[in-house]
């Protein structure tokens, strides 16, 4: 089983439960360590899922909106495109995350979801202000994104996919 497909288990084990899960169970049921759980519920809340711990183990409140986590490689010069792929597609770009090997994890606020927000964003790195924070890893990086249904957050991964931008996860 993939880390991935490991994730998406304690999602819906935790959703289904009608009281709070032990980490010390999910270790068990999924053969890992309780360090890799709390490694999953992190990476859990980092594609939106409201999970609370608590001294009887974690509870899920369901999410406000629908959210999906995307792993991107992309240049400068396809910042816009990336954008606009989102945006177009009826999405919000909530954010932008990397991993650092120093410093961790890294995560700043974008909140774009209009062709206005784009251009201000963009006029910003070009002006100098500052430069992509996904450059510090090579361009790696990773994007939460929102969205009113399931099916627009597949159109939006589909095109990202279709012109190259999506890396798949283990």
């Amino acid at each position: 089983m993939t880390g991935s497909e490991r994730r998406q288990e304690i999602i819906n084990q935790i959703q289904n439960s009608t009281m709070a899960v032990s980490g010390t169970k999910l270790a068990s049921m999924y053969d890992v360590s309780r360090q890799v759980i709390v490694q999953d519920i992190a990476l859990i809340r980092a594609m939106g899922y409201d999970i609370i711990s608590t001294n009887r183990g974690y509870i899920l409140n369901i999410p406000k909106s629908i959210t999906r986590v995307f792993k991107v490689h992309h240049t400068d010069e396809q910042l816009e495109e990336e954008l606009c792929t989102v945006v177009d597609n009826g999405g919000c770009m909530e954010n932008v995350m990397i991993n650092h090997k120093v410093y961790g994890h890294l995560e700043a606020s974008l909140q774009i979801n209009s062709r206005r927000k784009i251009k201000e964003f963009i006029d910003d790195i070009h002006s100098g202000k500052s430069s992509p924070l996904k450059n510090i890893t090579s361009g790696y990086h990773y994007h939460k994104v929102s969205a009113d249904s399931v099916e627009i957050l597949d159109m939006i991964e589909e095109e990202l996919c279709r012109k190259g931008f999506l890396i798949q996860e283990e």
